[in-house]
């Protein structure tokens, strides 16, 4: 994979980038900024070598419409007071505006393009529709830089196209993402813990089938664990269940066993009348794991179930954590996933490798106060993360080498 050193002299050159600063809004607020400082470091060495740089980036699913609520115009003014500097905001992607900026660019300025997903072209599955479309982004650049890690799992046309346009390098983000991925998917230090959670086990059947075969111990909690207990013969009340992946499940129990991976389930669950709402819908109660009352809900695991999930975390030499233990965002649910959190930091502070695998996860880590230094890694692409885990070629790293 190419890496920026392969790009050469970058001064007075125009850098076409594309970053992940699909950053979570309430209104015109971002609420969670850490996508905008993970390209940070990049943007800084292209500003240090006297580039000019010119940033791509997607913002929610406008569907190739222009949403005036998912305009970049929020992110372009966070970025400039990170950076110190004026960050323009172009008001198209590649039409009059954007080149306007960019011609008037001196080298050390940064434009940023706005959401390549106004364009319908962006995200067409056709490489015919992309293709002439990219050709109009390429013009803008001398050169690409991919760091936008959320997005390399797909071919898209500010990522994947415009790399076959254009001399193309990994940014210092996308680099260092391959390397802690790679570290623990191709030889990792053992035991090799994968904690997985979220609401669909149909969402991780890539990565339990890829994994199953590699990691020492599975630990399953959220959404998905229902599914897992039912496959067992328990019963799950109105817990989330995906009755179509049961027989799936019940072939990777066996797996397990059969190749002595430790598979580690809750042995207790806290259960709620219904999914929370308001705060007066919350009632919660613990209730052992094959004894979820018929008309309950589970929300979280449980106080013993957290217990085992840290100790069993905390006993691994490398561990990857994706998706939460419970319904996080309400405070009543939130315990499991804390407990999975700390169980990495004490690991980590034990000399552990630890990756905390994008998407809810490391919001749930921001939000409920871990230090981000806490971790080894925590992955900027949830499906990229996840789709890496599973063993999949990614189209946006594959156009880098």
């Amino acid at each position: 994979m190419k890496t920026l050193k392969d790009l050469g002299d970058l001064k007075g050159k125009r850098v076409l980038m594309r970053a992940d600063f699909n950053v979570p809004l309430d209104g015109t607020t971002i609420t969670d900024d850490g996508r905008i400082k993970a390209a940070l470091p990049t943007i800084k060495e292209l500003l240090a070598d006297d580039a000019k740089v010119i940033l791509m980036a997607h913002l929610g699913r406008p569907k190739g419409k222009v949403v005036p609520e998912l305009s970049l115009a929020p992110v372009a003014k966070r970025l400039g007071e990170l950076l110190g500097v004026d960050v323009k905001l172009a008001k198209d992607t590649y039409g009059e505006d954007a080149q306007a900026k960019v011609a008037a660019m001196n080298d050390g300025d940064v434009v940023l393009l706005e959401n390549v997903r106004f364009n319908p072209e962006e995200t067409s599955k056709d490489p015919a529709v992309r293709a002439p479309y990219a050709k109009k982004l390429a013009a803008l650049g001398d050169v690409f830089v991919s760091d936008g890690f959320g997005v390399v799992h797909r071919a898209q046309g500010s990522d994947y196209d415009v790399a076959a346009d254009l001399p193309a390098a990994a940014g210092k983000l996308v680099e260092k993402e391959v390397k802690a991925l790679s570290k623990a998917t191709e030889n990792p230090e053992r035991p090799f813990t994968v904690v997985l959670g979220g609401s669909k086990v149909s969402d991780k059947l890539g990565v339990i089938e890829n994994l199953l075969d590699k990691a020492n111990r599975l630990v399953i909690g959220g959404g998905m664990v229902f599914t897992f207990l039912k496959a067992k013969g328990y019963e799950v009340g109105t817990s989330l269940l995906e009755e179509d992946q049961l027989d799936k499940v019940k072939g990777y129990i066996e797996t397990a066993e059969k190749n002595d991976v430790e598979l580690v389930l809750p042995t207790d669950i806290v259960v709620n009348p219904t999914f929370p709402k308001s705060d007066a819908d919350v009632a919660p109660e613990v209730v052992p794991a094959d004894a979820i009352p018929a008309d309950k809900m589970g929300l979280d695991i449980g106080p013993e179930s957290q217990k085992l999930f840290h100790d069993k975390i905390v006993d691994s030499k490398t561990v990857v954590w994706n998706g939460p233990m419970g319904v996080f965002e309400v405070a009543a649910f939130a315990d499991g996933t804390k407990a999975v959190a700390q169980g990495l930091v004490d690991a980590t502070k034990a000399g552990a490798f630890t990756i905390v695998g994008g998407g809810d996860s490391a919001s749930a880590v921001r939000n409920l106060g871990f230090p981000e230094d806490g971790f080894s890694h925590i992955s900027t692409g949830g499906g990229a993360s996840l789709e890496f885990l599973e063993g999949k070629e990614l189209p946006g790293l594959k156009v880098l080498e």
